[in-house]
């Protein structure tokens, strides 16, 4: 277990719950349960910090330590080590650096380690250098109890494995900041395009393209990548070094400082920026890349894939992941029609709602292949719909793909063979759900009655909605109220502010999960999973709050016990001093401001500096109450929709099957 914590570092009550196996549930009752139990040493009433030398004492007194503390001491070292101008993602890519140097010399490490901090503080940037050109120009004033602990960790858990470590709790404090595309979606669209020797992701990100690239394929020779976020390319450069991984990574803008010009590879693959503005549409109008026309100023999606069709081989293969519009947008048509005309477009997998978190959309995955000189262009194209198939849309992709190349028919109802010539009209659509069969119910006698019957209802249930907003009168605007942000208050520890975890895995046990789709379609968990000790519980009173900027979506939970999903946050409110329906008013105002602001798809709300007034506890109250009847009001908008579009859609079906008549009264 090693040595006990010495040093001041803190862990908060998800940490408890991580060395002690449990939940956080369990973390409470023992603070409740236990007059013992470590007394908090700072953090806020709604999240106290500990001292972890103490909570490890304890633990062990009490035989319910599972877990290294050393993880946790050189977690919070390194936390603690970020400060002034240095970031966490420098420490991080720092004690990375360290690792490599580790990985590559241990004998040098253990001869320096045994000199005084002084002269290890000085040797070390030097000893760094000569192993990696990783180390980052900023890095802690004083790294040498960082380093230490380090090296205590890596005789534990391994280089590689120490910084993966280090990264997932990176990941997990910054789900925020990084956009992850999760590995089930990653392996289906490394299958599609491989196997492959040389490998090339022009928006890299963490590296999980190439990192998975390197584990499946066998014969893999080099993987390039590139990635605007010079941190963020350091730490996926480290990774892929410490795994071994025959990885080049450069940072920058692939669009408009391409770092691999004029390489070419077998397999280019990546999950681009989407409804980028600022792509270099005015600096790069006449670049050789666009071989397929000029992609309009609003398509940067089409500056993608040309991009990637022009670092792949003749016969390479290209596979990117883009939002479902790309397919259909007017502005498009020309490229498009150009991609299937000269045989560069293979196939386009629509794939299953929340298959990609954060997204209020279905996203899909585009397959092209570079023409090789000689070949016949090809007269058709795969269209692949999984929507209906969630928990299965790899194997469905992969199965309709395979049998598409084999010249064979797939079988099913999820993927179609399209001839070019039928999609080059006016629109040039490529949704693939437009040429599969629709998949609807079979009707049954009078279900279009019961539909008309909830239209009825849910129409004379917004009238009373409507009616109750009688209560709130026009008056003059307010311009005496001091106005203060979330951040702030979560300082004075009025509230506070946790994000969800970087990944949460469904599919096993029976804890409801509030995923980033519920929040956005207003609906009730539907996924589940299994208790873990990183779980974020929900209580009743918390308001969630989308981390999307393009998709504003905030609740107050009602129930407590479902596990908050990735790409939320949640805003813990104490309730004698803040009224969580006011809170979720303006949170909903500010995440709908941010929307407006908001460039990209993946652009975040950053919830902390939401602005809302200063009022006291009743003049919360009052405005909540309100901003409660509009979110009512919303709910039955959004209802009495459904009810009527499914109404119309009964009612048509059920005229052409004949199951729906026109009655012989005269109307």
């Amino acid at each position: 277990m090693g040595e006990p914590v010495s040093n001041g570092a803190t862990v908060t009550a998800a940490d408890i719950a991580r060395l002690a196996a449990v939940g956080r549930a369990a973390v409470s009752n023992w603070r409740r349960r236990h007059d013992d139990f470590p007394q908090p040493v700072g953090g806020t009433a709604v999240s106290p910090t500990f001292s972890l030398a103490e909570v490890e004492a304890w633990l062990r007194g009490q035989g319910k330590l599972a877990d290294s503390p050393v993880r946790e001491r050189v977690w919070q070292t390194l936390r603690g080590a970020a400060y002034g101008d240095v970031e966490l993602a420098d420490v991080l890519a720092f004690a990375g650096a360290f690792l490599l140097y580790l990985r590559a010399d241990r004998d040098h490490w253990r001869e320096l380690s045994a000199a005084p901090d002084e002269k290890i503080a000085e040797a070390l940037p030097g000893a760094v250098r000569a192993h990696t050109a990783l180390m980052p120009d900023v890095r802690p004033a004083d790294p040498v109890p960082l380093i230490r602990a380090l090296s205590q960790l890596v005789d534990e858990l391994g280089v590689a494995e120490t910084f993966e470590f280090l990264r997932t709790r990176y990941l997990e404090h910054h789900s925020r900041r990084v956009y992850l595309t999760p590995d089930p979606v990653v392996r289906l669209m490394l299958d599609l395009g491989g196997p492959a020797r040389t490998v090339l992701d022009p928006a890299c990100g963490t590296g999980a393209y190439l990192g998975m690239a390197n584990d499946l394929f066998k014969d893999v020779e080099k993987l390039l990548g590139q990635e605007i976020d010079d941190t963020t390319a350091r730490m996926s450069a480290i990774q892929l070094a410490l795994r071994g991984a025959p990885a080049e990574i450069h940072s920058g803008d692939s669009l408009i400082a391409d770092a691999f010009a004029g390489r070419t590879v077998d397999l280019v693959v990546t999950n681009p920026p989407f409804n980028d503005r600022g792509w270099g549409y005015e600096q790069l109008t006449g670049d050789p890349r666009w071989e397929y026309g000029l992609p309009p100023r609003m398509e940067s999606e089409l500056a993608w894939l040309q991009h990637g069709l022009a670092h792949a081989r003749p016969g390479g293969v290209v596979v990117m992941l883009m939002p479902p519009a790309v397919a259909n947008r007017r502005s498009g048509r020309r490229v498009r029609a150009e991609l299937l005309r000269r045989g560069a477009l293979r196939a386009i997998i629509g794939l299953p709602p929340g298959a990609v978190p954060n997204m209020a959309v279905a996203l899909t995955v585009w397959v092209l292949r570079r023409p090789s000189p000689g070949d016949q262009p090809p007269d058709d194209v795969l269209m692949v719909d999984t929507s209906a198939d969630p928990t299965s849309f790899e194997k469905v992709a992969l199965n309709a793909w395979r049998n598409y190349l084999k010249g064979k028919d797939d079988g099913t109802d999820s993927s179609v063979v399209v001839r070019i010539i039928d999609l080059l009209d006016d629109e040039v659509d490529l949704t693939p759900a437009r040429y599969l069969p629709q998949r609807s119910a079979p009707t049954s006698e009078g279900s279009f009655t019961v539909a008309r019957e909830l239209l009825s209802a849910k129409t004379e249930e917004l009238q009373r909605t409507a009616t109750e907003l009688s209560f709130l009168t026009q008056s003059k605007a307010r311009d005496d109220v001091s106005m203060t942000t979330i951040g702030e208050l979560a300082k004075a520890g009025v509230l506070d502010v946790l994000r969800g975890p970087a990944k949460v895995k469904t599919g096993e046990g029976n804890v409801p999960v509030l995923t980033f789709e519920d929040l956005a379609e207003h609906r009730d968990p539907r996924a589940t999973a299994a208790e873990t000790p990183d779980d974020l519980r929900l209580h009743t009173g918390d308001v969630v709050v989308s981390l999307a900027a393009r998709y504003p979506a905030v609740r107050v939970v009602s129930e407590d016990g479902a596990i908050l999903g990735p790409g939320l946050a949640v805003v813990r409110v104490d309730p004698s001093r803040s009224d969580p329906d006011f809170v979720a008013g303006w949170l909903l105002l500010g995440a709908q401001g941010a929307r407006l602001r908001s460039a990209t798809s993946s652009a975040r709300f950053d919830v902390r500096r939401c602005r809302l007034p200063r009022l006291p506890l009743d003049g919360q109250a009052e405005l909540g109450r309100a901003f409660r009847k509009l979110s009512t009001l919303q709910t039955t908008l959004r209802e009495t929709y459904e009810a009527g579009t499914n109404a119309l859609r009964l009612g048509l079906e059920e005229l052409a099957t004949g199951t729906l008549r026109p009655s012989d009264r005269t109307e």
